[in-house]
């Protein structure tokens, strides 16, 4: 599967026993399909994170092709009004973009996961909150 940003091949990383799609070139992540819901563990945090999600209009982001269907992906925002963070979601419903730092964001800012599993995992594979190259690895 090829990135829809930079449009290099993604690699296939397990995280917290779900397969998620990862571009070395711009660090974005492709979760399919329910893969954001089986991260969580629990299908009402599941319900929630998705219940969470807003149709974002005039972002100014230009529009990417699902690497999946190749048809325009809608811009979301997702979590709390005051940290809301714009993403990609397959109008198809054949999953979601999270470039690099989004997907620390989205769980650095609601309480989806009051674990932190998730952050915790995201941080062990990808050194989120590290420098990296001079540049910070979350937005």
């Amino acid at each position: 599967m090829d990135c829809p940003v930079c449009r290099e091949a993604m690699i296939t990383l397990e995280l917290h026993e779900v397969e998620i799609d990862h571009c070395l070139g711009c660090g974005g992540i492709w979760l399919d399909a329910g893969e954001l819901e089986m991260l969580l563990g629990d299908s009402g945090k599941g319900r929630a994170v998705v219940a969470s999600f807003a149709a974002a209009t005039g972002s100014g982001e230009k529009p990417r092709k699902c690497p999946i269907c190749l048809k325009k992906m809608e811009k979301v925002l997702v979590g709390p009004a005051e940290q809301r963070v714009l993403i990609d979601r397959c109008c198809r419903a054949d999953g979601l973009w999270f470039d690099k730092g989004e997907l620390e964001a989205i769980f650095a800012g609601a309480d989806f996961d009051e674990e932190h599993k998730v952050q915790k995992l995201l941080k062990e594979m990808f050194g989120a909150g590290k420098e990296s190259n001079g540049e910070n690895n979350v937005n």
